[in-house]
Parts: structure tokens; sequence; C-alpha cells
């Protein structure tokens, strides 16, 4: 019998609605059920061919389970490995690597000098920041959020170098980016599952969080086109990144999509959030591919996505060539 485990937090929701569809469509011998997680030993599996991870963003004794798992054979959707290396900065240089347009960004050291360094540890950091240089480049308003994390933690809109230094004030010893806003005229967050199956919904982000997926889709030419980049910019970046299961947030500005978000290891899938119709799609499409995994898993070995970036860079390949090699 093949194994799919889902792990989870306080989410119920989608991984209620995960487990009953996958056992509703999968063929005999395939079952999924709630991971449980007992005894950790180095080298054991788990005892599940797939686990669908929703929750070691927040944990890292999971985060630091799912690897151990990894390394005996399990497919694990996100790779633990690849999304705990990963972060907003990278990914934006990636992004222009694989032709989708980004926010110009700059990076900022954190205000607060981490825990057990000195200002002798900061020797090689020029001081202080050439900050003209830098306003110059990125222009305001802009906003500034840590390099890695979600969940619009510490994101400030900051209209001039006053404010910025007021809440950069407030960051500790968080590393920050400096983004030039994108005044968007569409605005679209975009599910990729199984790097292959996209579902494009549009999204207001100014509004309350329980009302941000009550917009309209852009109809007409225009639109069909920009839909048809949208999708071919968010399949070029999963591919590249090697996420399962993730979403890309686009904010569209003189018709070009401006990819702001797209490191999402757990996005979010609660249908109080995101609606019945996107909740659907996501349980089924999560079903499906799960079980694909389950049936193409091999025991023993390496049953996890690694996107072209690593893949690529592996077999000595120029860059610029990530996605084209891959078309």
């Amino acid at each position: 019998m093949k194994k799919i485990g889902i792990l989870h937090g306080m989410e119920s929701s989608f991984p209620e609605a995960f487990v009953e569809r996958v056992n509703q469509i999968a063929p005999a011998g395939i079952t999924a059920e709630r991971m449980i997680v007992e005894k950790v030993i180095q080298g054991e599996s788990s005892g599940y061919d797939v686990i669908i991870d929703r929750i070691s963003q927040d944990v890292p004794f999971y985060r630091a389970m799912l690897k151990n798992t990894a390394m005996a054979g399990t497919a694990v959707i996100n790779n633990p490995f690849w999304w705990s290396a990963d972060e907003k900065f990278f990914n934006n240089a990636l992004a222009l690597s694989v032709g989708v347009p980004v926010p110009k960004t700059a990076l900022l050291p954190s205000k607060e000098r981490p825990t057990d360094t000195s200002e002798t540890s900061f020797r090689n950091l020029k001081f202080p920041l050439p900050w003209g240089d830098i306003f110059d480049y990125i222009g305001f308003p802009a906003y500034m959020k840590p390099h890695a994390g979600g969940g619009w933690k510490s994101v400030y809109k900051v209209r001039n170098p006053d404010e910025l230094f007021s809440a950069y004030d407030e960051t500790d010893q968080l590393v920050m980016l400096l983004q030039e806003e994108i005044t968007f005229t569409d605005y679209f967050r975009c599910y990729c599952i199984g790097g292959k199956e996209v579902r494009i919904m549009p999204y207001e982000p100014r509004n309350p969080h329980h009302l941000r997926y009550h917009a309209e889709m852009p109809t007409g030419p225009a639109a069909k086109k920009l839909l048809a980049t949208v999708k071919d910019y968010v399949l070029r970046l999963n591919k590249a990144l090697g996420y399962d299961f993730n979403t890309v947030e686009f904010a569209v500005k003189d018709g070009i999509p401006y990819a702001i978000d797209f490191c999402n290891p757990a996005p979010d899938a609660d249908i109080n959030s995101v609606g019945q119709e996107n909740f659907e799609w996501v349980v089924e499409t999560a079903a499906k591919v799960a079980i694909d995994r389950a049936k193409k898993h091999k025991p023993g070995k390496d049953n996890l996505t690694w996107g072209t970036f690593l893949t690529s860079s592996i077999a000595g390949s120029p860059r610029t060539a990530i996605y084209e090699s891959k078309k």
C-alpha cells in the first residue's frame, strides 16, 4: 500500500478535503491520511511515499524530519531542502535570468547587528550605505519588507527617506528589501501545482484579507494576451525554482505583469479566503498530483523535485538558458 500524508497545523479545510478527495479517486493500492509523526530516527523513512507539507515553514522540528524522510525516499511537496534555502531577493535575480519582469529591488543589511556579532564582523561592509544611489535607483514611494518570510509581516510602505529610516529602526535584526512600488491596474494571484497546472485568480491585495479574492477577471483580446503571458511567467518561475505547490503574484502596470511574490512553500488554500471555486480547483489538482507522485514513487531513490536552476547548474548550462532548454 502506498501512503500519502498531509502535514499541517491549525489549517483544517484544505487538509480534510484533500484526504477525502484522494481517497475518493485514487486507484487501489494508494491511500491518503493526516500524517502522524512518531519517533524520528536518522536515516529512517516516515513510512509515507508522498507528503504534502503545509506547516514546516513554522516548525523547525518538522523541517528536519522532512529532510530526513526525503533522504530515505519520500517525495515531499515542496522540496524541504530547496525552500529552506530560498528567499525573495534571490528569487528576483532568478526571475530576471528567465525573462520575468520584477520590481527594482535592493538588499539592505539588518539595522541591528545579528546576535553574537560585533562591529568587526562587518569590516567588509562599506558604511554608511550609499543611500542616495539606492534611492535614485528605487524611487519613492517604495516598499520595505523582509528578504525572507511572508504573511505581510514587517512590510512598510515608505514615501520618502524619513519614513524609510523611521521604519528601518523598527526592523531589528531582519535583513530587508527596498522595492519600487508598482502602481497596478490589475493584480493576479496564481496557483501552480505539479509544475504545470496553473490557475490565475484576480486578486485585490488592498482589500481586507477575506475580500482579496473578490475581484473581476479582465476580459477582451488584450486581457487574453495578458493572461497568456502571466501563465507563461508562472510556469517559467516554478520550473526554475522547482516548486510543486506554489503561488505567484503579479502586479500589472502599463500592460506588463511584474512578479511580486513567488516564494510560498505553503500557499493559502483555506476555503474561507480563496472561495469555493478556487478551493475546489486546488483540492482536485493537488489530489491528482499527489496520486501521480505516489504512482511514480521509487523506494529508496530521490523522489524530490529539483528546479532547473539547480539541474542546469549541475549540467553546466548557461544561466540564461534555464527556461529555454526545458520548453
